[in-house]
């Protein structure tokens, strides 16, 4: 991965981090299921109407927008909003990594290599060891494991997105925001009623309904739109099990935001922890892992023959008079004839 994609994959780190604290306002005040259905609304509306069909299959778009979209956010939404710490959220959800990884290898047939290996292990410790000291263990079990099929989701539209292939993934994101939109409505009506829509009207006469508005302008352009879309060009530049352990490092940026906000301080646990996330992610992102890399190497470092230039070139054919044309002349053959001034001689 070159330096300024790096730099880009370091930019998607921030953004997301910041991403929950948004999320967090967005659920104070909007159901969970309303709040997912509006965020992508916001973005599917004007997307139907100006932007352009990507030219990709479509069960990959219908997969990522499933994977990535619908179930990813419905199962954050709903771990959130049943009590898991926001925190913890942000770290569990990175689970998608090692996810993505085995489908990658399972479906993609990306090879690892164990400079990878090693370094998701390491910081799958880390965020084992946040995890801990965050009181993952008195944690209830059911949304821990809304979190996990959250990027277990998160991985498939990984996986959809690597399959689709597309030219501009910028659009391919984009249109991905349309498929969950009315699923999530659909949903919201059954579960929350429909007095979820009337949340609408107090989101601008409340302190918290000001904050909700704020985290969702945040949640769509900057969470989605930015970071999703640059998010989406990397994997469809790299691996996905390049990509993927990038996330890891969220969770780090998350508990920084709510130190720096909200005035709470990382234990001693969260500090080690993070460390160790980071160097893992960052040596699990550096290896090459893929058929695909290991090709583009040998190509750049394998020595090309040389071509030899021919020592005579044919001439080109010309016409004559008549129309006929006459045959490319060659050398002639043996040793060369002398004049006749020089034979009389």
């Amino acid at each position: 991965m070159s330096f300024r994609d790096r730099l880009l994959a370091l930019t998607v780190v921030v953004l997301w981090g910041c991403n929950f604290l948004a999320i967090r306002f967005g659920l104070d005040h909007f159901p969970p299921f309303f709040f997912a259905g509006l965020r992508f609304a916001v973005i599917a509306v004007p997307v139907v109407m100006f932007v352009p069909r990507p030219q990709v299959p479509l069960r990959w778009l219908l997969l990522y927008g499933a994977g990535f979209g619908f179930a990813q956010f419905g199962f954050l939404f709903w771990a959130m909003e049943a009590g898991l710490p926001t925190g913890l959220a942000s770290l569990v959800l990175q689970s998608s990594a090692p996810f993505t990884v085995l489908l990658a290898a399972l479906f993609l047939r990306e090879r690892l290599d164990a400079v990878r290996l090693a370094g998701l292990v390491v910081a799958v410790i880390g965020m084992t060891i946040v995890a801990l000291g965050r009181g993952a263990a008195d944690a209830s079990l059911f949304p821990l494991a809304l979190a996990v099929l959250a990027g277990l989701s998160w991985a498939v539209g990984n996986i959809a997105t690597r399959r689709a292939d597309a030219t501009d993934p910028m659009r391919l994101m984009l249109w991905m925001c349309v498929v969950p939109v009315l699923p999530f409505f659909g949903i919201s009506w059954l579960v929350e009623g429909p007095h979820a829509w009337s949340t609408l009207g107090t989101a601008v006469t409340t302190v918290d309904g000001g904050l909700a508005l704020a985290g969702l302008a945040y949640v769509v352009l900057a969470g989605t739109i930015a970071g999703t879309g640059i998010y989406a060009s990397l994997l469809s530049r790299y691996p996905a099990g390049t990509v993927a352990p990038l996330s890891l490092m969220v969770p780090v940026v998350g508990f920084s935001v709510a130190w720096i906000t909200l005035g709470e301080r990382p234990a001693p646990s969260d500090l080690l922890g993070g460390v160790i996330v980071v160097l893992g992610a960052l040596a699990a992102q550096g290896g090459l892992g893929s058929v695909t890399s290991r090709t583009l190497l040998r190509r750049h470092t394998r020595r090309e023959p040389v071509e030899h230039s021919p020592t005579w070139e044919p001439a080109q054919e010309s016409p004559h008079a008549d129309g006929s044309r006459c045959a490319p002349r060659r050398p002639p053959r043996g040793r060369p004839r002398r004049p006749d001034a020089v034979r009389a001689r």
